[in-house]
């Protein structure tokens, strides 16, 4: 199926997604903490998402936190019959703003239902577990195993409709999957990082959705940013930059959008979750799954 905003993937018999959608992680406030600076223009983002024909939105209770489930849940619910909201378990906040692991059976148990409570559902469309495997949370002391059993055990019990992992190495993705069916996967990803690119190529061969967090590298891939203030792993070099700006001015578009149209041309698995709190970089993100690089320009990109 297609869409003027990009072709479909499904992820199972009954979760399919348009490959370009929306991450909630820039609507509460700064250090994604507390209620956004305008609240009205966050929840006019969430309707003009699904208005251009976002299909997919990546959230979690931890981002505000509360924010962005309670924002999600105003803006859009009742939710329209072909919208996915996917959300993460396994971190908390607390008044320390600090991302704390969380992955007990009893706090992932809780953090479910915290989820279904904010976002009125009656039970969540995907709920990834998030743990420590790519470097940027320290993981949690729980065994894996028994976290990702957890869930499995919520799947079973009907709160759950599918499962996803977050920040996983390979040797967790193949675990997790002798467990219960994984349909997704979030790992960093982008452009000026491919520290990913294993876990990518084993959700290739076993046709898993693979959704880059980050996909715009944290947002230092706009211009006028100090890259010296990127996260680890997020802060693009002039070379990147100078050959997304040269592609782009081919193309009549931005770097931005070379940028995610690369993420979903890279690979058949891909999905974009561009977040930003607004309308007018929401529509510059939406017009990139319209975007078809030339071979010779994914080639160029890939080698990067």
């Amino acid at each position: 199926m297609t869409h003027p905003i990009g072709e479909s993937l499904r992820l199972a018999d009954d979760l399919v997604v348009r490959r370009l959608g929306y991450g909630a992680m820039h609507l509460p406030g700064p250090g994604v903490w507390g209620p956004p600076p305008d609240r009205d223009a966050a929840l006019a983002v969430l309707r003009g998402a699904v208005e251009l024909g976002v299909t997919h939105i990546d959230t979690a209770d931890f981002y505000g936190p509360h924010v962005a489930n309670d924002l999600i849940r105003e803006a859009l619910h009742p939710y329209p019959d072909d919208l996915v909201v996917a959300t993460k378990v396994g971190v908390v906040r607390d008044g320390s703003r600090a991302w704390t692991p969380a992955a007990d059976p009893a706090s992932l148990r809780a953090q479910v239902e915290e989820n279904l409570a904010r976002l009125g559902a009656d039970a969540l469309d995907l709920v990834y577990l998030r743990v420590g495997g790519d470097g940027l949370l320290p993981p949690d002391t729980t065994p894996f195993a028994e976290s990702f059993g957890a869930l499995a055990e919520l799947r079973e019990r009907g709160l759950v409709r599918h499962l996803g992992l977050s920040g996983v190495t390979t040797g967790q993705l193949a675990e997790a999957r002798r467990i219960a069916p994984v349909v997704a996967v979030q790992n960093r990803f982008h452009v000026a990082d491919r520290s990913g690119a294993d876990v990518l190529s084993a959700c290739e061969a076993a046709g898993i959705a693979f959704v880059p967090y980050f996909p715009l590298a944290a947002g230092m891939l706009r211009p006028g940013l100090d890259l010296s203030q990127a996260p680890p792993g997020m802060a693009p070099d002039a070379g990147h930059l100078g050959t997304l700006d040269e592609i782009a001015g081919r193309y009549g578009a931005t770097r931005i959008q070379v940028a995610l149209a690369w993420v979903l041309a890279h690979s058949p698995v891909t999905l974009a979750i561009p977040g930003t709190s607004s309308l007018a970089h929401l529509r510059e993100n939406v017009a990139a799954a319209a975007m078809a690089l030339g071979p010779d320009d994914v080639a160029v990109l890939d080698k990067l």
